[in-house]
């Protein structure tokens, strides 16, 4: 069997530390690796000696088999193995692709099994349609070649309504929703930083048939007597859309991150892509990576729609933004930027579109209690209306940081380009040595726009530099962000001003 071509991994280690720690909680809780003794070891066995064994050939000792058969199918899914780094890692070790079913069977999701040995986990495995295990019985891989899954946010659903998370409940829920449909996965979904369960889950079944199973069932689906609410996961991104009141770009942001995976990080597919496409451009002069620095991260900055982010790599900082509300028809940028830039160092991004009521401010770090007070004490007036201040929910401030990581990276796109083609320009610009004016600098012809006065650029405010740290944006209607410049930005400096091509050189210039 043939598989994906990428690049084979040299070594191999079977510990939970190495597994990729933004996949789900569902899988990972799936494939932790035991703690315990290892499948098929003598002591194992004896531990759970105590334990009433099905009789061999039973519809018990059946049921057990697929069950353990069914937990190593998912393992090898399309809709688990691309985005696990881990079981990636040991997908590709091999040539053939052959994983040791030995690290397969010591994961936290097969612990049931341990105890049976590993001969039972391979005499299980034969049963497989999906899955082949090779003649000496110690690996286990695929039958056909890993696809990109189709349809995933379409064969998927919505449920709250579980209640908090107690031991078993995985499972439970798993035999919950099979109930209606062969399931890929049930993924429970958690409070990102706590991991605290939400009560919620997103379930992706195996085909169209079992959704509509699920969603029209009749009586409508409960758990512990109390009914769940339920929708198809396209409904409820409309809904969160709607509840945020997010519009235009920052509404598909938001559907777009919904509607993925629902894994952040490792990506098989997206690995290869990229891989391919470096390959292609051969000995091309690869253009330099753009990066920001955005609420202390470093983002990549992609070129797509002339400068945009991954909704997953931009990390979530829960407290760096504020919300007020009681705004007029116009509120004064200068206001609250002015006022902030006391304490803070820098001015805030603020979003506030004219007529509305109220308006978001993100900030450059997590906020502390001082500092949100801060904000409540000096601004408790904008245009002279009383003003209420808030902490977003977390929806409304993620939504709100990704439309700033999104605006910041536009500009930093920018600056790159503009800085190339500056660079292209020769030492003077599209001029030659002196700018347009050619040698004498300038088009007044004057050697001082060659370096050599000691006046140089006085006569031009558009050409000195932003000072103490200030951009010359700050004092436009509408908030800029200066996130860090291209490369190596750091947070709290300036984005350079990008200067105009007649530009001045000063005598350092002209020596250098």
């Amino acid at each position: 069997m043939s598989g994906p071509a990428v690049e084979q991994t040299k070594e191999v280690k079977a510990n939970e530390d190495t597994k990729m720690e933004d996949v789900q909680s569902t899988e990972q809780a799936g494939k932790d690796v035991a703690t315990t003794s290892t499948a098929g070891t003598t002591s194992g066995a004896a531990e759970d000696s105590s334990a009433p064994k099905p009789e061999a050939g039973s519809e018990e000792e059946k049921d057990r088999m697929m069950r353990a058969v069914r937990q190593v199918e998912f393992y090898f899914a399309d809709s688990n193995l691309p985005f696990d780094k881990f079981m990636w890692t040991l997908h590709t070790a091999n040539a053939e692709h052959w994983v040791p079913i030995k690290t397969i069977a010591s994961f936290k999701r097969m612990r049931e099994f341990q105890a049976l040995g590993l001969d039972w986990v391979v005499r299980a495995l034969k049963l497989s349609e999906e899955l082949e295990v090779d003649e000496a019985g110690e690996n286990v891989r695929r039958r056909t070649e890993v696809q990109p899954p189709k349809g995933q946010f379409e064969r998927s659903i919505y449920a709250k309504g579980f209640g908090k998370e107690e031991p078993g409940l995985q499972k439970r829920l798993e035999d919950f929703f099979n109930r209606y449909g062969k399931t890929n996965a049930v993924r429970m979904r958690r409070v990102e930083g706590t991991k605290e369960f939400k009560g919620s889950v997103f379930v992706e079944f195996a085909d169209y048939k079992s959704v509509e199973a699920f969603l029209n069932a009749d009586p409508k689906p409960t758990w512990e007597g109390q009914e769940l609410l339920i929708m198809s996961k396209e409904a409820y991104c409309e809904m969160k859309i709607k509840e945020k009141g997010l519009t235009g770009k920052a509404a598909d942001l938001r559907k777009q991150s919904l509607a993925g995976t629902g894994r952040k990080g490792f990506n098989a597919f997206r690995e290869m892509a990229e891989k391919e496409k470096g390959d292609k451009k051969g000995k091309e002069k690869p253009k330099p990576e753009v990066y920001l620095e955005f609420l202390g991260n470093k983002i990549r900055v992609h070129e797509e729609d002339g400068g945009s982010v991954k909704p997953e790599e931009v990390p979530f900082v829960k407290g760096a933004s504020l919300k007020f509300e009681g705004a007029g028809e116009d509120v004064s940028f200068d206001e609250i930027k002015g006022t902030l830039k006391e304490r803070f160092g820098r001015a805030p991004f603020v979003k506030y579109s004219k007529g509305d009521s109220w308006g978001l401010v993100g900030f450059d770090k997590a906020l502390s209690e001082e500092d949100v007070n801060y904000v409540k004490e000096n601004l408790k007036k904008l245009g002279g209306r009383d003003m209420t201040w808030s902490v977003p929910d977390e929806e409304q401030e993620r939504a709100f940081q990704l439309e700033r990581a999104t605006s910041a990276a536009k500009r930093a796109l920018s600056f790159q380009h503009n800085r190339e083609s500056n660079s292209r320009g020769g030492r003077g610009g599209r001029g030659g040595r002196g700018g347009r004016g050619g040698r004498g600098g300038g088009r007044g012809g004057a050697r001082s726009g060659g370096g050599r006065s000691d006046k140089a650029g006085d006569s031009s405010p558009s050409a000195a530099p932003a000072s103490n740290g200030e951009q010359a944006g700050d004092k436009r209607k509408r908030a800029v962000e200066p996130d860090g410049g291209p490369n190596v930005g750091i947070r709290g400096q300036g984005v350079p001003v990008i200067q105009s091509s007649k530009k001045a050189k000063t005598d350092d210039d002209g020596a250098s």
